[in-house]
């Protein structure tokens, strides 16, 4: 299926919940890029063992599909000055649930339980920060991008999938942050941001 050869198919036929999806990502190194930028496809991810967020959500996307979920992808848009991230939407019953690869302590998987997509990027709102200043960055959210719209090619690609940024960027966003309300957001303390500065994986 997608033109995966049978090893790949399996690996990812055998995460068959957003939970095994989740923690077969936690599995993988963080791809700290040391060689240029990437953008790898699941195929890639599947080969290289090791992804970042957009990668990981990729690969999550593609291992839901193949369950019979759609592979849906969550952009989430920080002020200029930080780093977005991208995360795997799913669906339990009516509830909203997130796959996410990172290497922070707090923007992970969100259980199924967001009624909305808004409720959901809200979650993380609060522990995306700064750790320098404590500065809140997070901006808006997407509407889910459903990768179908864009064939199965992006699965096992060999080249890496920059327009994919474009199309997500592309793609409708809605504000988290009531403009006026922007200067009045409270900053992360200095304990918080301590706490926050915590690695899962170090780059050697």
């Amino acid at each position: 299926m997608f033109g995966l050869a049978k090893q790949e198919e399996a690996v990812l036929r055998a995460l068959k919940t957003p939970l095994l999806v989740q923690d077969y990502l936690d599995t993988l190194p963080i791809n700290f890029e040391t060689s240029g930028d990437t953008h790898y496809s699941p195929r890639m991810v599947l080969r290289e063992k090791t992804a970042h967020c957009i990668e990981g959500a990729l690969l999550a996307a593609a291992a839901l599909w193949l369950q019979g979920k759609p592979p849906l992808l969550l952009d989430l848009k920080t002020k200029q000055y930080d780093d977005e991230h991208v995360v795997a939407l799913f669906k339990e019953g009516p509830y909203w649930g997130a796959i996410s690869k990172t290497n922070h302590a707090v923007l992970r998987y969100r259980d199924p339980i967001y009624k909305t997509v808004r409720e959901l990027a809200l979650s993380y709102f609060h522990e995306y920060f700064l750790t320098a200043t404590g500065e809140k960055t997070l901006v808006s959210y997407s509407k889910p991008y459903d990768l179908r719209r864009i064939g199965d090619s992006w699965v096992t690609a060999e080249q890496h999938l920059w327009y994919l940024d474009d199309y997500l960027n592309q793609h409708p966003h809605y504000p988290l942050v009531p403009p006026y309300f922007g200067k009045k957001l409270r900053r992360a303390t200095a304990f918080e941001r301590t706490a926050a500065a915590l690695r899962e994986w170090r780059q050697t």
